[in-house]
């Protein structure tokens, strides 16, 4: 392609001029194996990295798709060198494979005996392995299933998976067909997921990850393990499997800080799951509580610690991860990739927005000035204290006002990370606000209050991040997040992108406090929706005009 939009660097990175013509196809065409780093106006910034392209390959992408893709859109001969280092990188996927042997049980295969070598030697691997049986064959402990593939993949030598998995305790779990149908991409997911054997499934927000998760039940046929974020999460799970499936409801049972119900399908939180008492995690045994067939973990890109833990010990269960993305900003993107398997199914949000399944949105972030008292303070302040001061400037309260009067015929959610200018935000806007510390109760009245148009506005923190279906908020206002958290800022658009009845664009906006370290994290929180095709419109908090002006 003589004037194609990508440029290929030997360093691995890929420049992309978005407003190029054959822009978006090219994004489409590179998603799957490359990630975006940086996304300002022009030249977006990808990065081949060995787990984007393991991913790929564990998703059906071979090595010549993945080259013939930058070749196509390229608009300079790539380097060769690249394109060798893409296919050797791919080759590794799959040159060790975890199998069954008929007598010694688990077993590491090598296609490639001095790899086989190689691994063997590693202080991290020797361990967890037992006799070798031949040239290309070595004995694993069962247990050492998972600790075993997150050695490999830190070694650069990501084992495929095929030991196969226990069928679990049987149970049936059909499908309430009379009723609804499943739209085409959340059987493909499903079924891309089945195949696969465990792994994860990515959707956007608002695209019924949770139908995703029943339809895998459904091919299953067992007893199911679900790990959600929240309670409120947890009784929404139960809500639509019971509004989907044949299940009773004395068939699912509840496991968080409020109820301790195990039965077929148990719905856990990760919180009471990670509770710690005189240094152990005594809900873990919720794992082993019963047979599971199939264990589930909703919004997998938040998977604690000791969640992961306790995953590398149960690599014979098929597991599915739910997520809208798959970053993390700790960095464990390899754990999710080597304990609960690889990426299954990916959807771009931009093609479920164009299928008519989730809705448009507009978003822009609105710059605001601090004052030059408060400028000053800033300025003097620790670098720890500098974004609690620049996220919570006083100019932001106005501003909301104003957005939230721009929307008077809009559900409108105010999103924030600071409890105090969260009880502000409330007092000016004259609304209800749920924190951490908002009863469950309490939760689900205002939610439903939400849902019902009783409440217009409603404010709230962090806790609203994540499974909480609001389908009729078409507008949200953040005012502050979680540093540069680039899985927040999706969460939080996803909070509006329920398709609406009468087919209205949604509204996202970030306001931004210009010249200070809010700025900076705002940039790298928009990183990720940039990457789904998103753009930022920038205003000045002046542009924004109060109503009847």
């Amino acid at each position: 392609m003589a004037d194609g939009p990508l440029i290929v660097q030997s360093d691995k990175t890929l420049l992309l001029e978005i407003d190029h013509a054959m822009a978006a196809d090219c994004r489409r065409a590179i998603a799957p194996f490359a990630e975006l780093e940086r996304a300002p106006e022009h030249i977006h910034t990808y990065r081949l990295t060995p787990l984007g392209l393991w991913n790929a390959r564990a998703a059906g992408h071979d090595a010549e798709q993945v080259i013939d893709t930058l070749i196509r859109y390229s608009r300079y001969a790539v380097p060769h060198a690249l394109l060798v280092d893409v296919a050797e990188t791919m080759s590794r996927y799959g040159r060790l494979q975890l199998n069954n042997h008929p007598v010694h049980g688990l077993v590491l295969q090598a296609i490639d005996e001095p790899v086989l070598e190689e691994v063997m030697r590693s202080k991290k691997v020797a361990p967890l392995l037992g006799a070798r049986l031949d040239a290309t064959t070595v004995v694993v402990h069962p247990s050492e299933r998972g600790h075993l593939k997150q050695a490999l993949v830190k070694l650069g030598w990501p084992a495929e998976d095929v030991a196969g998995y226990v069928d679990g305790e049987k149970h049936t779990i059909g499908l309430d067909a009379e009723h609804w149908q499943p739209r085409p991409y959340q059987t493909e997911a499903a079924e891309g997921f089945w195949h696969g054997g465990s792994g994860v499934v990515v959707l956007p927000c608002g695209a019924g990850k949770t139908i995703v998760g029943a339809l895998a039940m459904a091919l299953a046929q067992a007893t199911t393990l679900i790990l959600v974020t929240n309670t409120v999460a947890a009784r929404q799970w139960r809500d639509e499997l019971l509004r989907r499936t044949t299940l009773t409801a004395d068939e699912i049972g509840e496991y968080s800080g409020a109820k301790k119900e195990i039965r077929p399908v148990t719905i856990a939180t990760y919180q009471v799951m990670t509770t710690k008492r005189q240094g152990i995690y005594p809900h873990l045994e919720v794992f082993d509580s019963r047979d599971w067939g199939l264990i589930i973990y909703d919004e997998v890109h938040l998977l604690p610690a000791p969640i992961f833990r306790f995953t590398a010990d149960i690599q014979s269960r098929r597991r599915l991860g739910l997520t809208a993305t798959l970053v993390r900003e700790d960095g464990h993107e390899s754990d999710v990739f080597s304990l609960i398997g690889p990426k299954r199914y990916d959807a771009p949000w931009k093609d479920i927005e164009n299928q008519g399944y989730i809705a448009p949105a507009n978003c822009v972030e609105v710059r605001v000035t601090l004052p030059d008292s408060d400028r000053m303070t800033y300025a003097m302040a620790e670098p720890e204290d500098r974004y609690r001061l620049a996220s919570c400037a006083a100019e932001k309260i106005t501003l909301v006002e104003k957005l939230a009067q721009q929307h008077p015929d809009d559900q409108v959610l105010v999103i924030g990370q600071y409890l105090d200018q969260l009880a502000e935000l409330g007092e000016h806007l004259d609304a209800p606000v749920i924190t951490g510390a908002s009863s469950v109760k309490e939760r689900e009245r205002l939610f439903s209050d939400f849902r019902t148009g009783v409440i217009r506005v409603l404010v709230v923190s962090k806790v609203a991040n994540f499974s909480v279906d609001l389908p009729e908020a078409s507008v949200a206002i953040q005012v502050s997040g979680t540093f540069g958290s680039r899985q927040e800022e999706a969460q939080r658009l996803g909070r509006i992108l329920r398709p609406k009845a009468d087919g209205r664009t949604a509204h996202f906006y970030s306001i931004v406090t210009r010249d200070t370290v809010d700025a900076d994290f705002a940039q790298h929180r928009q990183r990720f929706l940039a990457e789904q095709g998103y753009a930022y419109t920038i205003l000045d908090a002046d542009d924004i005009p109060s109503l009847g002006t």
